[in-house]
């Protein structure tokens, strides 16, 4: 028999009745019921009950393990009586009965407990995550998060896709995030980056004829972290393909995301028509750029009906350049208590509140009136027309906003969320994607400059001419995919040519010298042929997550850091040694 075990703990059935067996595992869990010890032993494949009692030469070492020990059990196949059959288990029909019992490795008492769903502060389960990654929900999203990425690869080979690695020493380049350095020994002074992303290296690739390009690749960036972010790095399902338009690059991807959606979240929806929305659209609709078009509440411009009304904080408002009123509907919200309910969630954001109009039957039995305080400023007849505009009716209500878009379009759209859920408008058990497209190419910061608003690499639409205009009118070959609320990909059209990279760089404030010294390899590589090209990333760990229906991001990713960007099992980040410092020709300053 093999040193170590016959069968796994996932392996064993009825079948197997009466053979002599080893298994090898950790203690999930001891029971004493009496003079009979049972053990659920646990490894990688499942769990199997294991039983002795005190004839078994095995009783005295059984009832000296504790949780977590990892054993060594021989022992013979029983079937278990109709009645004590566990059908939630693969192995519920047997159980094996102890004959001896070998300790391969004890464990000193748990700082957190296996067994059960026990939450933890992070700080213990990141410092012990080797014991955390043993409960049972985090080893099932390993599990999955690992046939995710089988999947990909497979379904990418399948499309025609060819697996090439990038490297992961390279130089800086200012993709939208802060770079990782890496000092050099070699030449003092300088200093290489971790790539944000391959972005430079796959353009390469179809610059040297290699038609469809795909990698499961790591990226680093240096981010504060988010629920649906790492602070450090993350793994892509990087593409890029030559000779392609933007539905081409849609038409690629689709059949590789929805299937892997298809395929690992059996029992819910997973719709098949991606609509397409603008950016701007996007915005106004639903108050960001990764709506969640589970919520079918849609957002509207009402300004027509406040403009020059007796509401006088946004007739004031409205006549301001630049100025919008707002509407998010709530069907069937029609309520003072919902309303009340939303005002005081407005109120934790931020604001003072949200004005709110919801309609009732009439007291006189007339029909559908307006109720609320707006409803009283601005009349019955500009109520009306916003009720018909919304398509609202009896037993519905209507919040809104208003000032210039940008200061409120991301409230706005959390109070879509909160709305949706509130009222149970929002769809459960599905999944449903949309493709923001039509980006603009630049932004202002705030200290007034031009800067480019999302990849620098994107051609813009228009190609050079339309770089010769005002830069915030241009619109990018720019485009995302959003689920339920989370952007799963970003990608773009790429700027191929020399001469339109050069005026699109300038106008971000970048010179030819520092393009060049900058982006030297591809301004080099573009002047040699380059095919038109395109492609997209999209982020294993957020679609994981989403799959495993999980709040955030650390628990479908092995060893994560914690919030303040720290490795708390392996102690990063750590000081060097004043060796290794001199021999970077690197010393710390001293912080002002």
């Amino acid at each position: 028999m093999h040193a170590y075990r016959s069968h796994t703990c996932a392996d064993l059935n009825k079948s197997h009745v009466g053979n002599e067996v080893r298994l090898s595992g950790w203690v999930h869990r001891v029971r004493d019921h009496g003079g009979v010890l049972f053990i659920d032993l646990r490894d990688h494949y499942g769990i199997t009950q294991v039983i002795a009692d005190s004839d078994s030469p095995a009783f005295a070492d059984m009832d000296k393990v504790r949780a977590e020990w990892v054993v060594r059990i021989d022992g013979r196949v029983k079937g278990r009586d109709a009645s004590l059959v566990n059908a939630k288990l693969p192995t519920g029909e047997i159980e094996v009965y102890a004959t001896a019992l070998t300790v391969l490795g004890a464990a000193e008492e748990l700082p957190l407990p296996v067994f059960g769903d026990v939450d933890y502060p992070e700080e213990t389960r990141l410092t012990y995550r080797f014991l955390d990654l043993r409960r049972e929900k985090l080893h099932r999203n390993m599990m999955l998060r690992s046939n995710v990425v089988r999947s990909m690869r497979n379904r990418m080979w399948d499309q025609g896709f060819t697996e090439f690695q990038t490297p992961i020493i390279t130089a800086s380049s200012p993709e939208g995030a802060r770079d990782f350095l890496v000092p050099s020994r070699l030449h003092p002074g300088k200093f290489y980056a971790l790539p944000q992303a391959p972005q430079q290296f796959k353009q390469l690739i179809m610059v040297a004829g290699f038609d469809r390009y795909f990698q499961i690749a790591p990226c680093f960036r240096d981010e504060d972290p988010r629920a649906d972010r790492s602070p450090t790095d993350f793994y892509q399902l990087d593409i890029e393909m030559s000779f392609v338009e933007q539905e081409d690059v849609f038409a690629a991807v689709q059949p590789v995301v929805q299937g892997i959606f298809e395929e690992f979240a059996p029992g819910k929806k997973v719709y098949s028509d991606w609509t397409k929305i603008a950016y701007r659209d996007s915005l106004k609709w639903y108050g960001s750029d990764k709506p969640d078009l589970r919520n079918p509440i849609k957002m509207q411009d009402v300004s027509e009906h406040f403009a020059g009304s007796g509401f006088a904080i946004f007739a004031k408002l409205l006549e301001q350049p630049g100025n919008e009123v707002r509407a998010i509907p709530a069907p069937t919200g029609g309520s003072r208590k919902f309303c009340d309910r939303m005002n005081a969630f407005a109120q934790k954001e931020g604001l003072p509140g949200m004005g709110y109009i919801f309609w009732r039957e009439a007291e006189d039995g007339s029909g559908i009136e307006a109720a609320g305080p707006l409803a009283k400023n601005i009349g019955p007849e500009r109520t009306e027309a916003i009720r018909q505009q919304l398509g609202l009716g009896l037993g519905d209500a209507a919040f809104f906003l208003g000032g210039k878009p940008e200061t409120f379009e991301a409230i706005s759209g959390r109070a879509r969320n909160e709305i949706g859920r509130e009222l149970g408008l929002t769809e459960q058990n599905c999944f449903k994607f949309a493709w923001i497209v039509d980006f603009p190419m630049y932004e202002k910061t705030d200290d007034g400059k031009i800067d480019f608003s999302h990849n620098p690499f994107s051609m813009p639409q228009g190609g050079l001419d339309a770089l010769n205009g005002d830069p915030l009118e241009v619109y990018a070959y720019q485009y995302d995919l959003a689920c339920n609320g989370y952007e799963l990909i970003s990608g773009g059209i790429r700027n191929h040519k020399p001469e339109i990279m050069f005026k699109a760089f300038e106008l971000a404030g970048y010179p030819n010298s520092e393009v060049e010294k900058r982006f030297g390899g591809m301004v080099k590589a573009f002047k040699y042929g380059a095919p038109p090209h395109g492609g997209c990333a999209a982020g294993i760990d957020r679609i994981v997550m989403l799959l495993a229906d999980e709040p955030n991001i650390r628990e479908v990713i092995m060893f994560p850091m914690n919030q303040r960007a720290e490795d708390m099992l392996m102690g990063a980040p750590s000081e060097p040694t004043n060796a290794q410092m001199r021999e970077l020709s690197l010393r710390v300053a001293p912080k002002e």
